[in-house]
């Protein structure tokens, strides 16, 4: 809503053309709904530092997105990249420090986070569709608040859906702050800046800088969660970072 009045009041509001809407019903289903509830969901049953290692693999699942879509082409270096990065997942899944953690719900909790990654890679190729449109492309501030906002009509009636069913909950003033966080930066914010680099520098070198995730997740878990950090962390950090480095590398000349 901020967002909206916001266009309106620098007279930048721009009511998408027709043949921008089914893009941006897509954008905001899979940007919002499928991924936040993919996210959330997942981080219920993992630890932050497991979570933002594989968040990193969104890198990989837009480039593979982009070969039917955007027309990219299957190369080497990418195939030898998703194999040693999903040997740093195995090494992940099977000898995470965050034993605390039933083996179990990690493994679940992994799954849903990669399949977040996977609906925000989707998200990606589509963003970089409407923005590259040949004759009206959209912003990239219009195409997020637009996005979002189907995103909430979406994701409303299910938050509705299941406070109906669980009951509504009271949070802290700290859970405030959080949910407040993450609305403003790290939903819109975030949002428009990562598709006005889509639009710039292009999906797949976008997607490039996710590896700064795993830094600030594993770092910032073992500073205000107490999560563990061990050998294997290391191990599997540098497989999936090294493994998605080198799949989205150019061979020199």
């Amino acid at each position: 809503a901020f967002f909206l009045v916001f266009l309106r009041l620098t007279g930048r509001w721009v009511i998408p053309a027709k043949v921008h809407w089914k893009l941006i019903c897509w954008i905001g289903f899979l940007s919002t709904f499928i991924y936040q509830f993919f996210f959330i969901y997942g981080m219920k049953y993992t630890a932050a530092g497991d979570a933002s290692l594989v968040i990193t693999f969104n890198p990989i699942f837009t480039a593979l997105l982009a070969i039917p879509f955007l027309g990219e082409k299957m190369d080497k270096r990418l195939g030898i990249g998703l194999v040693f990065a999903l040997g740093g997942v195995i090494i992940l899944f099977l000898y995470s420090p965050n034993i605390q953690i039933p083996f179990e719900q990690r493994i679940w909790g992994n799954t849903m986070i990669a399949l977040s990654a996977i609906s925000w890679a989707g998200a990606s190729i589509l963003m970089k569709k409407a923005m590259s449109h040949p004759t009206d492309p959209l912003s990239p501030l219009n195409l997020t608040v637009w996005a979002s906002l189907v995103g909430l009509l979406i994701q409303t009636p299910a938050a509705l859906w299941e406070m109906w069913n669980l009951g509504f909950s009271n949070p802290s003033a700290d859970a405030w702050y959080g949910i407040v966080f993450l609305a403003i930066l790290s939903t819109v914010l975030s949002y428009v800046w990562f598709a006005n680099g889509i639009k710039v520098i292009g999906a797949s070198r976008a997607a490039l800088y996710v590896y700064l995730v795993p830094i600030f997740g594993i770092i910032s878990g073992w500073l205000m969660i107490d999560e563990q950090l061990s050998f294997s962390l290391l191990v599997s950090f540098a497989l999936i970072v090294g493994g998605v480095s080198y799949a989205q590398s150019k061979e020199s000349s």
